[in-house]
């Protein structure tokens, strides 16, 4: 049971998946103190000198927070935005790979012969037309 679970733990995926994991944790923290920290304290003096995060309603004894609400829905457009750059950015460069490893380099001695080749074929197409005509 060790060594199977030695053999799950140690796949490239599962690896890729616990740094992936990692990294969009220390990732949500930087966006979330972009939003916190900057973004809305902007939008706030934007808006006439508003704290958002300190927004709130008090509906009988339940308080409605949606100030912070507000600030992890820009939170999610944040992230969600960046990730797309990001994915658009790599896809953009992939595409530029398999274009590379796509369009074979050929070079001109290549190409000369391949020249050669068909004007050879041709010639040989009108000899044998020719003599197909000579001996009608």
């Amino acid at each position: 049971m060790w060594s199977e679970f030695k053999k799950f733990a140690l796949k490239g995926n599962v690896l890729d998946l616990a740094v992936g994991v990692i990294i969009g944790g220390a990732f949500g923290k930087i966006v979330s103190s972009l939003v916190n920290d900057l973004i809305m304290p902007l939008v706030g003096i934007l808006l006439g000198g508003i704290d958002f995060s300190k927004q709130e309603y008090t509906f009988f004894d339940a308080t409605i927070k949606y100030g912070a609400f507000l600030q992890t829905v820009v939170d999610f457009f944040i992230i969600a935005l960046s990730i797309f750059l990001f994915i658009r950015f790599l896809s953009r460069f992939k595409k530029k790979e398999e274009i590379a490893e796509a369009a074979p380099v050929v070079d001109k001695t290549e190409v000369l012969l391949a020249e050669i080749r068909d004007l050879l074929k041709e010639n040989q197409a009108v000899i044998s037309r020719k003599s197909e005509g000579n001996n009608d």
